[in-house]
């Protein structure tokens, strides 16, 4: 009998990776952090849904005055703010922590984002996967060509009929309907 797969959390060092992507790099420089952060949160929100990641941003505070606080952005993908004071890599730390009985239980997976090498070993420490930034944003481009070469394969049909370019599923219920066993 097969294992059952794992729900994955995917930490990620939300400045940690712009300081590692170039582009994140120049758009930050040329537009500002407000943005640079605004196109991380984007790539990342294709590639939790793609990969069935849940995914935790997380920024440090010490460009803000304020309490910590988060914000949903999809099913999959959230992003939490430091605390004033607090680190990204200490509220990763904490959060890896407090996740430990649960990898240990086999019930998460948990990977943190970072070229941070302190970082790495901390959550190592505690159970984590550790995933390079630039291994990162590999993986999110690897991801975002596959889903536009599927979407290019998909919407090719080899036939006149459109009937044809829907999936099989697709095809069975259209079939049905029309037999109007609905």
């Amino acid at each position: 009998m097969p294992r059952p797969r794992l729900q994955a959390v995917l930490l990620v060092d939300g400045y940690n990776v712009i300081g590692a992507c170039s582009s994140l790099q120049k758009t930050r420089d040329r537009d500002g952090l407000e943005v640079s952060r605004h196109e991380l949160i984007e790539a990342l929100v294709n590639y939790s849904a793609s990969e069935d990641l849940e995914t935790r941003i997380i920024f440090d505070a010490h460009y803000q005055d304020g309490q910590s606080n988060s914000e949903t952005i999809t099913p999959k993908l959230s992003i939490h703010y430091t605390n004033f004071g607090q680190t990204a890599d200490t509220y990763i730390e904490k959060l890896c922590a407090s996740l430990r009985h649960e990898v240990d239980g086999v019930r998460y997976r948990v990977i943190v984002a970072t070229s941070d090498r302190a970082q790495q070993l901390t959550v190592v420490g505690y159970g984590a996967e550790w995933m390079s930034a630039q291994k990162l944003l590999d993986a999110v481009e690897a991801t975002t060509c596959r889903r536009r070469k599927q979407h290019r394969t998909n919407k090719q049909s080899s036939s006149r009929f459109l009937v044809n370019s829907l999936d099989p599923r697709s095809q069975q219920l259209l079939a049905q309907w029309r037999k109007g066993l609905s």
